[in-house]
């Protein structure tokens, strides 16, 4: 269905900084059967998204560049066709939903591309409803995207596509914004059109385990001018250098095959003697007073409740991962501890002082707030000239960043314009404009969306070096792996109210929908993290 033969391609900006051009996709050709469902996975920047974009005719059509080799999806030529034509084709999702969308309601926007191509309107209504009922979103027909999460509207945007019903169907980061249920029931409906209509898949993606037990194949593009791998998900993640937790505790302990899945995984695991006490006790919180005190929250948007009764307390030197499914009201909760909203009712006291009484200049001084949407961040030329704003900002020289370029990986990217960088990148460069002011108080929302597994690391590293310098940090993340490997409390949140709230492994063994890959697989409250599943094994051992 897919042929890509010796296709090469180089961004414009790329070929205008005075340096050697570096191409973004070097000789790739690869072959893609219908019906297929391929992972594409890779470490930020490696290329995935100009691949896909090579598929509809975006690249060169938009993004201009140098292009050369030959791309064919069921015998057309992307580049004569150009990317309206193929949209009969190949139905694109991109990495940000907030680029994608233009209407203002939801049911408008599943119409918009139909009605582009002169659908009925008995026909287009059909669609919406059997798009609308695979997603899980009818009950948001009726909805401004406006009101949206970010996750509602990463929904909205891929059935946008699928009321077209493509041949193909091309993904970027999908599951990005989602919580773990409604990954799961998007990659399911994926499944079922895969299955039912011989839809094809092309879906890139950083989180891993969610979507390798759906890939019949996987291509990996190591990027640096690697060679890239193409077998079946168990052949290349033993080539990989980042993989699902999963996999590394596979490899560890030597499992064959390789399980891919917690399904998988299952029939080799006993019990591990003492499992219970695993990964020590939690933190103790600090003595000291908390820095965030919310006390009987409650918000509504024009009359629909999104927080009802919030009582919360965060202390120095504290990580708390806030979590629930798509528009529980995570987002909502971050924007009232930095003072962008003001309590209805109850009361938020950041550093002692009451949000309501206080200027947000005053606050933005303590707090560091990085929102979903990184591109609501930067407006500068470069990557240095958006830390310098910041630092300039709060009367601290400019161009004095310690190690946070090194820790972000972006030393390298320091005079690049920051939108011509991936959304991994822009995700990377805004958590830099805010925290290299050094706040007593961050707040981040889906820090990890756009990260690879090497960056991802890099962060839980950051931030656990701010944590022992006494920083209270407030994630809101659908990441759970993010939340096991960092986190000392975790808060979900169901309908706007606090449902659960403890130590994270309480939290995750009470909650399997919100739970760890080893915590799934293991059923043991001390069990979360592949580094405590090593440690009890090693220790069992001992005792023994």
């Amino acid at each position: 269905m897919i042929r890509l033969e010796k296709v090469t391609y180089t961004y414009p900006e790329s070929q205008d900084e005075g340096r050697p051009a570096v191409p973004a996709l070097a000789d790739i050709s690869l072959e893609i059967g219908e019906g297929e469902f391929l992972l594409l996975a890779g470490p930020s920047g490696a290329g995935k998204s100009t691949l896909l974009r090579c598929l509809n005719g975006l690249i060169p059509h938009f993004y201009g560049g140098a292009f050369s080799g030959k791309v064919s999806i069921l015998g057309h030529d992307p580049i004569p066709w150009g990317p309206g034509r193929m949209s009969r084709l190949v139905g694109m999702v991109f990495q940000s939903p907030e680029a994608q969308c233009v209407a203002p309601t939801v049911e408008e926007e599943l119409a918009f591309a139909m009605e582009n191509h002169g659908f009925p309107e008995t026909l287009m209504r059909r669609r919406i409803e059997e798009v609308t009922s695979w997603l899980g979103i009818a009950h948001l027909r009726d909805r401004r995207l406006d009101t949206l999460s970010g996750g509602e509207r990463q929904r909205v945007a891929i059935g946008a596509v699928l009321v077209l019903h493509p041949r193909l169907l091309v993904l970027d980061e999908p599951t990005s914004q989602l919580d773990p249920q409604g990954a799961e029931e998007v990659l399911e409906a994926l499944q079922y059109l895969k299955e039912t209509l011989g839809l094809t898949v092309l879906l890139a993606e950083h989180r891993l385990e969610r979507v390798i037990g759906y890939a019949d194949r996987l291509l990996y593009l190591p990027g640096d001018g690697g060679r890239p791998l193409l077998g079946r998900p168990d052949e290349v993640l033993r080539q990989m250098p980042w993989v699902p937790p999963l996999v590394t505790l596979g490899q560890a302990l030597g499992w064959k095959p390789l399980p891919l899945t917690v399904e998988e995984a299952r029939r080799f695991v006993g019990k591990p003697a003492g499992g219970e006490n695993a990964g020590g006790r939690p933190r103790p919180r600090p003595s000291s007073r908390p820095v965030i005190r919310v006390s009987g929250l409650s918000f509504s948007y024009n009359g629909r409740p999104a927080l009802r009764d919030v009582h919360l307390e965060v202390f120095p030197g504290e990580i708390v991962a806030l979590m629930g499914a798509n528009g529980s009201g995570k987002t909502t909760l971050l924007k009232h501890l930095v003072g962008l909203l003001r309590p209805q009712e109850g009361r938020v006291e950041i550093c002692g002082q009451d949000t309501r009484r206080v200027s947000l200049e005053r606050l933005i001084a303590r707090v560091g707030y990085v929102p979903q949407n990184p591109d609501m961040l930067l407006f500068a030329d470069t990557v240095a000239q958006e830390m310098d704003f910041t630092l300039r900002q709060h009367g601290r020289p400019a161009g004095v960043y310690g190690d946070l370029p090194a820790l972000l990986g972006l030393q390298e990217h320091l005079g690049r314009y920051p939108r011509d960088l991936s959304v991994g990148e822009r995700q990377r460069v805004a958590l830099a404009a805010v925290l290299v002011a050094e706040p007593e108080v961050i707040l981040l929302d889906e820090p990890t969306r756009g990260l690879d597994y090497g960056q991802k690391e890099a962060l839980e590293r950051f931030l656990l070096e701010r944590r022992r310098v006494g920083r209270a940090i407030v994630l809101a993340t659908h990441d759970v792996e993010l939340a096991a490997r960092c986190a000392d409390r975790a808060v979900i949140l169901e309908n706007g109210r606090v449902q659960a709230e403890g130590s994270v492994r309480e939290v995750m063994a009470g909650r399997l929908d919100f739970a760890s890959q080893v915590q799934r697989l293991y059923r043991i409250p001390g069990l979360i993290t592949v580094e405590d599943v090593l440690r009890e094994r090693f220790c069992g051992q001992e005792r023994r």
